[in-house]
């Protein structure tokens, strides 16, 4: 039966190490051309609107057998699952340094154990927005991996080297915390377990320069008691302009009974934003007896009340009956 193969591509930005290491994935390596003297682990670029920078990148293959690419630009991004960075595919719509870059030969191949250099230009357009426009110079091998089984899924790899071009003109950090939610998980018996809580928020790079951001959680209950407090790891190390990451965090042994509110404080250089949310602890199954018995006693109650009632209005009953002496009531 013929097999029917769907591409995935991997485009992957690697910096393996120390920042002086190239990008890398074992087979190849992309980085920028230096000499003994100069060695960069990414593209530092600056340029006026209406400019033209010219650079050089070096595609290096470390296996045995000769190794052809496709090298094109491509814009980054922050991904959606943990904000890493990330560059567009070769099929994507490029809008930044991505549609800017132009390499001298975008097919080339490398042999063995060898480097081959390639010059390129970046031309930036007079209408270009200031600030950053962070993407990569990426070397996409043209073999595809086969997969397995019938319905096998090829893999097409790509390994790119960082290029961080700033465009000359005002620059405007500005960062947000936005739609913060919590997830609360408790046990359906009060003190038979151990609650948790999932916080839920985005991270917004509203301006438009890259921020290295620091977020701080806090959480209070009733009578403004410090319930948590604590910086969180899980954030991105560079998030990007414009773009939006949403984040997760765990927070184990949340109270079951308490009112309160959290609070995500989010900071980088000479920018700051938070945003919060408030919640409501209870345990739903002690709530719901509790309830359920206030129902009942509530029932009873009326149901004594309303038999009072009809007692009083009927009053003491009347009997009456005859004897031989005559009539007689009681």
């Amino acid at each position: 039966m013929r097999k029917l193969y769907v591409l995935l591509l991997t485009a992957a930005v690697l910096l393996l190490g120390t920042p002086a290491r190239a990008a890398d994935n074992g087979n190849w390596a992309v980085f920028p051309a230096s000499s003994a003297a100069e060695r960069r682990p990414y593209f530092y670029l600056s340029a006026d609107p209406g400019t033209t920078l010219t650079d050089k990148v070096t595609v290096t293959n470390k296996t045995a057998a000769p190794m052809a690419f496709r090298l094109y630009g491509a814009d980054a991004y922050n991904t959606e699952r943990d904000g890493g960075f990330a560059v567009r595919t070769r099929s994507e719509p490029q809008h930044g340094v991505g549609a800017w870059t132009r390499p001298d030969r975008t097919a080339l191949t490398v042999p063995a154990h060898a480097s081959v250099t390639v010059p390129f230009t970046v031309t930036v357009p007079a209408d270009a927005e200031p600030g950053d426009h962070p993407g990569a110079l990426v070397a996409l091998d043209e073999k595809v991996a086969a997969g397995q089984g019938e319905l096998a899924m090829g893999v097409q790899q790509a390994v790119g080297a960082r290029v961080y071009l700033r465009v000359t003109g005002p620059t405007v950090p500005a960062l947000a915390v936005e739609d913060v939610s919590l997830a609360q998980h408790r046990p359906l018996v009060p003190g038979t377990g151990k609650s948790r809580t999932v916080i839920s928020y985005t991270l917004h790079n509203r301006g438009n320069v890259t921020l290295d951001p620091k977020v701080r959680l806090k959480a209070t209950g009733l009578f403004g008691r410090t319930l948590l407090s604590r910086g969180l790891t899980n954030v991105p190390a560079e998030l990007l302009p414009g773009q939006k990451v949403r984040l997760t965090e765990p927070w184990a042994g949340s109270p079951q009974l308490d009112r309160g509110d959290v609070r995500l404080t989010a900071s980088a250089k000479g920018v700051t934003g938070s945003g919060g949310a408030s919640f409501l602890a209870l345990p739903w199954l002690g709530l719901a007896v509790l309830v359920a018995a206030l129902a009942a006693g509530v029932a009873g109650w009326r149901l004594r009340r309303v038999r009072g009632r009809r007692g009083r209005v009927r009053g003491p009953r009347v009997q009456r009956g005859r004897s031989d002496r005559g009539e007689w009531a009681a």
